[in-house]
């Protein structure tokens, strides 16, 4: 017999779609009724129709974009830690380094573009860099903050048990902060396919951002947003992924909050 919690479960499970799945009804229905064109704003239906008539363009795009934008990903991932534990266990670092991130990650990415075209010419380079510089801070901050929030008492404790302070950091830092970890990780790939196409948007001959600029040009609405579409749905792949990772690594974080 069904419980309501597995009955609470599964509604939770299924809300997304069921939420997607009306949105597109509803969006279907406004283009219908009110016969927007498709020059302006396409139907959910005239999307698919392009996904479908240009999938194997899109499709070619659509792994440039991806692999880009996992390559990026990557360096922010090996910079980000390593940062992130240069800051969170030296207090000195983190009064040196802080602010400047802070304030290095205040600029706006985009901006970067024209300067890494110059450096390194138009292709993978800048939009390699581009996703990596948009996504490693909040990697660097999370790591950073799992370390610095370790409770005095328990590292106190620890050292009198003969620990030094090394051991601490990776034996119970780092183990600590592997929530925080995942929880950067599924807020840095949006952020990396966005430094991503925005970059091919402006420095490449390749890629979903490309795409959405040719198709833009040519008044071709459906395929850009058919483009759009195709980053998103990368990007809610690789986030689920982290999220399936995340719950079978540190499921002991989160066993009390799912008792409730």
């Amino acid at each position: 017999m069904t419980t309501a919690a597995q009955r609470a479960k599964r509604l939770e499970r299924w809300s997304p779609w069921g939420l997607l799945l009306l949105i597109l009804v509803a969006w279907q229905a406004i283009c219908s009724g009110f016969q927007v064109s498709e020059f302006i704003f396409p139907s959910p239906l005239r999307i698919w129709d392009q996904v479908l008539e240009y999938r194997d363009v899109i499709l070619g795009h659509a792994w440039r974009t991806f692999w880009v934008t996992m390559t990026g990903f990557g360096i922010a991932i090996v910079v980000g830690v390593l940062l992130g534990f240069l800051i969170g266990s030296s207090r000195l670092a983190y009064a040196a380094i802080y602010p400047l991130m802070t304030g290095f990650n205040a600029l706006p990415k985009a901006a970067f573009v024209p300067i890494l075209v110059v450096w390194f010419g138009i292709g993978v380079g800048p939009a390699v860099l581009t996703a990596f510089l948009i996504s490693f801070f909040p990697i660097t901050v999370n790591i950073a903050t799992g370390l610095a929030t370790l409770e005095p008492e328990l590292e106190d404790v620890l050292r009198v048990l003969g620990a030094r302070r090394w051991d601490v950091l990776v034996k119970v830092g780092l183990p600590r902060s592997m929530p925080y970890f995942f929880g950067s990780l599924k807020v840095a790939i949006t952020l990396a396919f966005v430094g991503t196409t925005v970059s091919e948007m402006t420095a490449s001959n390749e890629g979903i951002g490309y795409l959405l600029v040719s198709a833009g040009s040519a008044m071709q609405m459906g395929l850009a947003f058919a483009g759009l579409v195709v980053v998103g749905a990368m990007a809610m792949v690789m986030y689920e992924f982290f999220s399936w990772v995340e719950k079978r690594t540190t499921g002991w974080a989160h066993r009390g909050s799912q008792a409730h």
